[in-house]
């Protein structure tokens, strides 16, 4: 299972999710996260992986997201080898559609 490839959706889909409360972890660094980010994101970055993701006490799946969707991949193969369920936000923030918060 550790090789297999990483689940993926796209912006989309994630909007199609915000209403059953899906955890969100924003894998921007904090001043791109500042600069606009999902709402009920958590901002957890890249840089900081895997130390920092003890911040993080809720269900899984996490669907991770960054600008375009690299980091968010990055991240996701991270974590999937520390046994998190993860999904990638492909398209990433270039692609979200949806309501940003400051």
């Amino acid at each position: 299972m550790l090789f297999s490839k990483i689940k993926s959706i796209t912006p989309t889909q994630l909007k199609q999710l915000l209403p059953t409360k899906p955890t969100v972890l924003d894998v921007r660094e904090i001043d791109e996260y500042q600069a606009g980010h999902i709402p009920s994101a958590q901002n957890v970055p890249l840089s900081g992986l895997p130390d920092n993701i003890t911040q993080v006490f809720t269900p899984q799946p996490w669907y991770l997201i960054c600008r375009s969707g690299r980091r968010s991949l990055k991240a996701a193969r991270i974590l999937r080898k520390r046994g998190y369920q993860v999904i990638n936000v492909s398209g990433g923030m270039l692609s979200w559609n949806g309501v940003v918060t400051r």
